[in-house]
């Protein structure tokens, strides 16, 4: 029997029901302790740098602050995901395709944020207030999860878990990197969660940042095959 599972039989025919360690009532609400202290803690610690980073956006182009996006979390719940804003107002007024290297959408105060990963610094408010969590696996724009899950049935087992602004598939994959591979790496994280392993992600994170191609975006090719895919299933 697999570690974490339970035995179960219907008539004469075995089952196996696998049990999430963080379905655990007492370590679900440690790890939503620390949720809450270190996003509280990090947000006293960056207040500064977040309020030069919203004046610099803001005198730049007149427009908003932040940007929201709609994403899956948990149980499929949808919520609003918050960034600084990196390109133009309206972005994707102008394209939908994923942000590419040197995308013209993307504003001179952008392309250092993007760069550095600071455009990801108001996700703490996401999870000081529940959507997400510090680790787990990064939560999917809702037309994509809809549409990962019709190719890949298995994606939605992500849902099991809270969404969280860093990964299993960040630390050990890259911003381009495939959905398959993304789930496969994901699910590695599912089913080997822990404490610990929290914290190695959490610190191998900080060594992605330096990393370009970690921080990089989707390139032309990838990106028109994603659209095209997008547009088939939109036409079936």
């Amino acid at each position: 029997i697999c570690e974490g599972c339970t035995e179960r039989y219907l008539l004469d025919t075995p089952l196996m029901k696998y049990d999430f360690p963080y379905q655990n009532t007492m370590r679900a609400g440690v790890k939503r302790f620390w949720d809450i202290f270190l996003s509280i803690l990090f947000l006293i610690i960056l207040s500064p740098f977040m309020i030069i980073i919203a004046v610099t956006i803001k005198k730049e182009d007149g427009g908003p602050v932040f940007y929201k996006q709609k994403r899956c979390t948990k149980d499929g719940k949808v919520f609003e995901i918050l960034k600084f804003r990196s390109m133009v107002e309206n972005a994707e007024a102008f394209s939908a395709d994923p942000a590419t290297d040197g995308d013209p959408r993307i504003t001179k105060v952008g392309k250092v944020i993007r760069a550095t990963r600071l455009d990801e610094i108001p996700q703490l408010l996401n999870i000081l207030k529940g959507d997400m969590s510090f680790v787990g696996p990064r939560p999917e724009r809702v037309e994509h999860m809809d549409l990962y899950s019709k190719e890949m049935p298995e994606f939605k087992y992500r849902l099991k878990v809270r969404g969280g602004l860093t990964g299993y598939a960040q630390v050990y994959g890259k911003y381009n990197t495939t959905p398959y591979d993304k789930l496969r790496l994901d699910l590695i994280y599912i089913e080997n969660q822990s404490f610990l392993l929290d914290f190695k992600i959490l610190l191998l994170t900080i060594r992605t940042i330096f990393q370009k191609e970690a921080t990089e975006g989707f390139d032309e090719k990838e990106s028109a095959e994603i659209n095209l895919v997008m547009q088939t299933k939109m036409s079936d």
